[in-house]
């Protein structure tokens, strides 16, 4: 009974050993891989392989592949083009474009608000609204010391007239809210006056055509066109949200985003546009976008 039993594990014992020659066998088997030429049957490449080599060639071979993959992936620009990849730099682009997207809407907002209240100025209409400086024309708030403001022959003897006509003017009174002081911008006599129930929010000042009319003060340009009903018109923003508009002149002498000083000629009296009788100056002031009475801070006398 105990030599059967022998016997029988020495059997299976062989069978395994049979098996694992045959594996081995199988695997160190040498194959040729020929390549010929297929019209004159010629042997150009021979390779001798086994399937083991095969086995662990092409084991290697994908290993390396994969790694040649990520690293293509992780140390170069394609791996933002992989979904759901989350980038550092794509974010911080994401965050500061929507950062100047917020920026922009808010200038935006200012400038239609800002150019509403122009608008409003040019139309003669009255609403309850908040001047705002806008910050488009702040690039053209130019530094007068980076100017040459030498002035040329003809602005000369405009600027003797000028001060000729200012030498006895001792009216000078600031805007109530303001650090202004509002100088005439021409003289002579009042034809109509401000009267808020006709809507004429401004002063008819007659005078001589062509007679040279001022800046009241400092300030920026920000309007000088033509205009169907006023002709020629020139608006003028100056510190603590005033503005001061000057229409039916003859002639414009500044252009927007120009500098002007208090008392410098901007333009001349003239007869321009179809709201007119006669040669005069419509003059406007305006503070924080409400109309104001010009008599109660400039003598046009």
């Amino acid at each position: 009974m105990a030599v059967n039993g022998h016997y029988h594990y020495l059997c299976i014992m062989a069978k395994k050993g049979k098996k694992r020659k045959e594996i081995k066998r199988k695997l160190l088997h040498k194959y040729r891989l020929v390549i010929l030429n297929e019209s004159t049957f010629e042997e150009k490449i021979s390779f001798k392989l086994n399937r083991l080599n095969v086995f662990v060639t092409g084991t290697i071979f994908i290993i390396v592949l994969i790694a040649l993959t990520t690293l293509l992936i992780a140390f170069t620009p394609l791996r933002e083009y992989i979904p759901g990849y989350s980038s550092t730099k794509l974010k911080r682009q994401a965050t500061e474009l929507t950062y100047k997207t917020d920026s922009l809407v808010t200038v935006l907002n200012y400038t239609n608000r800002y150019l509403d209240n122009v608008r409003m100025v040019l139309r003669g209409d009255v609403e309850n609204t908040e001047t705002n400086r806008d910050s488009l024309f702040e690039k053209y708030k130019l530094d007068p010391n980076t100017i040459n403001l030498t002035p040329i022959k003809e602005d000369l003897e405009l600027r003797e007239q000028v001060e000729l006509e200012d030498k006895y003017n001792l009216f000078e009174r600031t805007v109530e809210g303001t650090r202004t002081i509002l100088f005439p911008p021409v003289s002579g006599q009042i034809s109509q006056g401000y009267d808020i129930n006709l809507k004429h929010f401004a002063v008819d000042v007659t005078t001589q055509k062509d007679a040279p009319v001022k800046a009241v003060a400092n300030g920026t340009v920000i309007f000088a066109e033509w205009t169907s009903d006023t002709g020629n018109v020139i608006i003028i923003e100056h510190e603590d949200d005033l503005i001061s508009a000057y229409k039916h002149c003859n002639s414009l002498n500044k252009a927007q985003g120009e500098h002007v000083t208090a008392g410098e000629v901007v333009a001349t009296v003239g007869n321009t546009g179809e709201i007119t009788t006669g040669p005069h100056l419509h003059f406007e002031l305006w503070k924080d976008g409400k109309p104001m009475d010009p008599q109660d801070y400039i003598d046009f006398n």
